[in-house]
């Protein structure tokens, strides 16, 4: 099941199965790249806690979600994707960074920077807080200017 939910950075396609959140889609949307979606069901109760959720976090009223997630990828994009939950709201950690929390060298940074960006559930999965180790921003499957929008969006609450 699906439901669309407008944001400050577009419209988001919210994806339940099975009882848990496997995806969050930046428009445009593509149907056609193999993920199971089913049918659109606005009243879905995990969807619309999702959407609440997410609702809540761009009004800077959420800054932990409290969601069942089930992203689907490999043993190694999972464990990456674990990681990202523990980089808190307002905060940013580097792809070494990372890749350190999970027990690897900095040269494992590249396939840390290739899970974070297969990440099927971002916001939720905080990928757009994974910044370049000089602080820059780089890759984000949403587009630079979305992850520049969160990050300003949870950056700009602290003050």
């Amino acid at each position: 099941m699906w439901t669309v939910m407008e944001s400050p950075i577009g419209p988001l396609r919210v994806v339940e199965h099975n009882g848990a959140i496997t995806a969050i889609e930046f428009s445009p949307f593509r149907d056609s790249d193999g993920r199971p979606r089913g049918a659109r069901d606005d009243a879905h109760p995990v969807l619309v806690e999702a959407v609440r959720q997410l609702d809540a976090y761009f009004t800077r009223d959420l800054k932990e979600f409290d969601l069942p997630l089930a992203p689907e990828g490999s043993a190694f994009q999972k464990r990456v994707w674990a990681e990202l939950l523990g980089v808190a709201w307002g905060e940013t950690a580097s792809y070494g960074e990372i890749a350190h929390r999970l027990g690897m060298t900095n040269a494992a940074s590249r396939a840390v920077g290739l899970a974070n960006g297969r990440n099927p559930i971002p916001i939720v999965i905080p990928c757009h807080r994974i910044i370049g180790a000089n602080g820059t921003l780089t890759g984000y499957a949403g587009g630079l200017e979305r992850k520049q929008l969160l990050l300003t969006l949870e950056q700009d609450a602290l003050f």
